[in-house]
């Protein structure tokens, strides 16, 4: 059976990416489609298949600016010539569900997110302040034809797999679809509490500077309150975050994976601002047995058991209130809601268990997610052939 693998850009290793690289593993003799690659930016397993660049690889400033070629995306997606592949296995977060397959081809997408740029999270990109003058009028001229785009192409898609709830909810409202929910994996074998690892007074963030992150908030709410506080990743949002930032707070960049082990181990709690479509960082977080303070929104409802002061009856949450809690919530996204999560975070500190949260990050690991989609896929290849 000859496979593709197609995944938007190959630029990070991010959450996306790591469910990329169990994909790649499961199907090492696949080729894999990418809309730009910079090499030595993700992990070799990926970087082990034959990768197939689009044409925006090579223009200019393609690699530190692509976000900006968004909208000729679709044309550079479409592009790619999938007729001979009996099995498209997409991983998309923007356009790469939208490869044209060939006649026969079974085509299953693991869904990250509709594209948030052009469905709910507009605002979050091109609302005033946060893109360009230039920028947010192109895109408010081009929203409505990406909007009409990205739903017919969704049809190509045999079968949808969902990150989460939350997700499949957007795919059903956007793209009319079904589709199944298989949680990202975390590896909970990496993400491993060190007993000897004294924790430290600060708290910290790992995360892109994406708009829609909302970085901001925990960088108002961390200025007010003068505690010390960490931040890894790098992004667009960089130079407007790091101005706004005084001295208690430190920027770190992306670190490598044993870094960032190191501060989830000591730090006294993970701080997630976003509403995010999953958020492997939380459990990131929680595998290493450090409490949560973030947005109740999102996949943080799924992955993430709240303290009862901060659980409010009309969301779901993960598991039952008996349950010993991962962390707390706050349901506004401003500063003040967060400083006040933060207060609320300390008030309880003490009566947070570490195994209990390490237990709970544990039913989320990298073998549940491997067997589950492998199981996924194989099934429908069965169905598939029994049917061609």
């Amino acid at each position: 059976m000859k496979i593709a693998i197609v995944h938007d850009w190959l630029t990070g290793m991010r959450g996306g990416e790591k469910c990329l690289e169990v994909i790649c593993k499961l199907y090492p003799s696949a080729d894999l489609y990418t809309l730009i690659h910079i090499p030595g930016k993700v992990s070799p397993e990926i970087e082990s298949h034959p990768i197939h660049t689009s044409l925006i690889q090579n223009l200019p400033f393609a690699k530190s600016k692509y976000r900006y070629y968004l909208p000729l995306m679709p044309f550079a997606i479409e592009a790619f010539d999938l007729k001979g592949y009996d099995l498209i296995l997409s991983s998309s977060h923007c356009v790469a569900k939208s490869v044209k397959p060939g006649p026969n081809s079974l085509h299953i997408c693991y869904c990250h997110t509709p594209m948030r740029y052009v469905w709910d999270q507009f605002n979050q990109y091109f609302g005033k302040g946060k893109s360009s003058w230039l920028s947010t009028k192109v895109m408010k001229l081009i929203r409505p034809w990406l909007q009409r785009w990205d739903t017919k192409t969704s049809q190509r898609v045999n079968y949808f797999i969902a990150n989460s709830r939350h997700v499949q909810k957007r795919i059903k409202k956007y793209y009319g679809k079904e589709a199944v929910i298989i949680h990202p994996p975390v590896d909970t074998e990496l993400f491993t509490p060190e007993k000897t690892r004294e924790k430290e007074d600060y708290f910290l963030i790992v995360s892109a500077f994406a708009p829609y992150k909302r970085l901001d908030l925990a960088v108002q709410a961390f200025n007010q309150l003068g505690l010390p506080f960490l931040v890894i990743g790098e992004g667009q949002d960089s130079k407007r975050l790091k101005k706004l930032a005084q001295s208690n707070i430190q920027f770190k960049g992306w670190l490598d994976n044993s870094q960032i082990r190191s501060h989830f181990a000591k730090c006294r709690g993970f701080v997630f601002c976003g509403e995010e479509d999953f958020g492997i960082t939380l459990l990131e977080a929680q595998a290493m047995g450090r409490p949560v303070i973030a947005l109740g929104r999102g996949g943080a409802l799924e992955t993430v058991i709240p303290d009862n002061k901060t659980w409010i009856p009309e969301t779901e949450i993960p598991e039952s209130l008996t349950s010993k809690p991962t962390g707390v919530f706050f349901y506004e996204q401003t500063s003040d809601a967060v400083i006040k999560a933060i207060q609320n975070f300390e008030s309880i500190e003490s009566q947070f268990d570490s195994n209990a949260i390490r237990s709970h990050a544990q039913k989320f690991d990298l073998s549940v997610y491997t067997e589950r989609i492998k199981s996924f896929i194989e099934k429908k290849i069965e169905q598939h052939l029994n049917t061609t």
